[in-house]
């Protein structure tokens, strides 16, 4: 059975760390970790051996700490990610299709460019509930900006996430809760279930608790870039826009540029 827990880094980032507790080794994974220093603390205090790094993208708050992490744990580590030369040390480049053992646990490999181009996620369905790593592509109530690919990518990227199954536990890399929340309600004011949920993720900050993980169910609730097909998040997107919109392509990507400039 797999155990994942948030390693906080930078201001705002996620480093999650996966053990297996059936691992009588206490070995270990961790998913973009921008930032060596908390991962190694981890490690020492809870007396733990690095197996592996898992990289969903190449920007540096997420593969910044992977040279360090060699150093220290050595070179066995294994270290799978997209195929881009901006990230250092890659033993085992992966796309879309591909499957690969963590901890004993198979895992697919979900390509989801948007965000960026190389951008990766994976996915595995044999835990009790199916778990996704999905870097800066999903969050809760929001998705990433497009900085390298097109709103057309993000959208079908998004999609692929949101057909996974309802239950399915995403883990992405960035406290961005309450400020998604926020532009979900601009979008949305009338939703009760956003009211609600502002609360809950507003009471564990209080707590300095992580809001994450979230369930994809959840997000199809409340995350106005997976509801695109709404009237509701349509109807708020045209009069933002100004423009009537007949796609719901268009309808995401005039909410995304609305949330940039919110």
């Amino acid at each position: 059975m797999l155990s994942i827990v948030p390693i906080p880094a930078f201001n705002d980032n996620y480093i999650w760390l996966i053990t297996n507790l059936a691992y009588a080794s206490r070995r270990a994974f961790v998913v973009d970790p921008g930032d060596a220093g908390p991962v190694i603390e981890y490690l020492e205090e809870h007396q733990l051996t690095l197996a592996g790094i898992l990289l969903t993208h190449h920007h540096p708050d997420h593969v910044g700490g992977v040279e360090k992490l060699l150093e220290y744990a050595g070179m066995g580590v294994s270290v799978i990610g997209p195929d881009n030369d901006k990230i250092p040390s890659i033993s085992r480049y992966v796309k879309e299709g591909d499957r690969l053992e963590v901890l004993g646990v198979g895992f697919d490999v979900i390509e989801v460019p948007g965000h960026t181009l190389d951008h990766i996620a994976f996915f595995t369905d044999q835990t009790p509930a199916p778990s996704l790593f999905c870097g800066d592509t999903l969050f809760v109530a929001g998705c990433g900006r497009i900085f390298e690919g097109t709103a057309v990518q993000m959208y079908e990227s998004l999609s692929k996430l949101a057909n996974l199954p309802g239950n399915t536990v995403f883990y992405c890399a960035h406290e961005y809760s309450l400020s998604n929340l926020r532009f979900a309600q601009a979008v949305e004011p009338e939703r009760e279930a956003l009211q609600s949920y502002v609360a809950e993720c507003e009471e564990l900050r209080r707590q300095n608790t992580p809001t994450l993980p979230s369930t994809i169910a959840k997000e199809l609730d409340i995350n106005p870039f997976l509801r695109s097909m709404q009237a509701s998040v349509k109807a708020a997107a045209e009069a933002y826009s100004g423009e009537q919109l007949d796609d719901p392509v268009e309808v995401f990507r005039v909410t995304r540029e609305w949330k940039d400039n919110f």
